[in-house]
C-alpha cells in the first residue's frame, strides 16, 4: 500500500517521503513543478502526478493515476504563507487561502476516503502556530488553517473507527515559501529567538511527526492537533 504526499516538492513533503520510503514504505507523489517532482520520485522510484490543488479537478487526476492502487495514507502537505494588515486585503486573498488550505484538502479526502476506509488509513493535515497564538499581520492565513483544524477533529469523529485524522501546527519552518522572511539574516535570527529552543524549524521537524502519525505506531491516536513549533505556541 502506498502514502499519498500532496506538496512532495516541498520542505516537509519531500522529508516526509523520503522518511517514509526509508521505513520500507512507499509513495505517491504529488506537486506542481515537474522538473522537481519528477527528480523526487525517481530518487525514490515512486509513482507521482503533476497538478496543482487549485485547479479544477485536480483530484480526479491523482485518482485516475492510482487506478486501483490501495493507500493507506494521506498527507496534504500545501500551504501558503500571507501576511498583509487587513486593511489592505481583499476578499480574494481570503477565498485563495481558503481554496488552497482548506478547500482542496476536502476534495482529496473525499475522493479517497473510500480507499483509505478500506485500508484503515490515516490522513495528517497541517495547521500553523499563528491560529493558537495571535500574531500580526495574519488573519488571511490563519483563518484557514483554524479551519483546517476544525475539519481535523470533525473528519475523526465522522471517520472513526476505520480513518485516523490528525494535524500538525508548526511554527515558522525553513522552506521556500519562507524564504521571503528569512532571506534577510537579521531577521531570521530575530524569529528564531521568539522560539524558547532559539531555532527556527526544519522540514524533518513536522515531516518526523506526520510520518509517525502515518504509521501503525500512532494507531491510537485521533482528533489531534499537535504543535512542532520550538515551543512558541505554549511556552512564550
Amino acid at each position: 500500500m502506498k502514502k499519498l504526499i500532496l506538496g512532495a516538492t516541498g520542505s516537509i513533503g519531500s522529508s516526509l517521503a523520503k522518511k517514509v520510503v526509508a521505513d520500507g514504505g512507499e509513495v505517491h507523489l504529488v506537486g506542481r513543478e515537474e522538473t522537481a517532482l519528477s527528480a523526487l520520485a525517481s530518487e525514490l522510484n515512486s509513482t507521482f502526478t503533476t497538478c496543482d490543488v487549485l485547479e479544477e479537478s485536480f483530484a480526479d487526476k491523482i485518482f485516475n493515476d492510482l487506478g486501483d492502487t490501495p493507500i493507506n495514507g494521506l498527507a496534504y502537505c500545501v500551504g501558503s504563507i500571507d501576511l498583509k494588515p487587513i486593511k489592505m486585503t481583499k476578499k480574494s486573498d481570503y477565498m485563495q487561502s481558503f481554496n488552497l488550505n482548506l478547500i482542496s484538502a476536502i476534495e482529496v479526502i473525499r475522493k479517497f476516503s473510500d480507499n483509505l476506509k478500506q485500508n484503515k488509513g490515516s490522513i495528517v493535515l497541517f495547521s500553523t502556530v499563528a491560529v493558537r497564538r495571535g500574531f500580526t499581520n495574519h488573519s488571511i492565513v490563519a483563518s484557514s488553517k483554524g479551519a483546517i483544524e476544525g475539519l481535523t477533529v470533525s473528519l475523526a469523529a465522522e471517520f472513526a473507527p476505520n480513518i485516523r485524522v490528525n494535524c500538525i501546527a508548526p511554527s515558522l519552518t525553513k522552506s521556500k515559501i519562507s524564504n521571503f522572511l528569512l532571506k534577510n539574516e537579521k531577521i531570521a535570527d530575530s524569529i528564531a529567538k521568539m522560539h524558547p529552543l532559539k531555532r527556527l524549524g526544519e522540514g524533518s521537524d513536522s515531516s518526523s511527526f506526520a510520518n509517525f502519525l502515518l504509521s501503525n505506531n500512532s494507531s491510537w491516536i485521533t482528533g489531534q492537533i499537535f504543535g512542532v513549533d520550538g515551543g512558541r505556541s505554549s511556552l512564550t
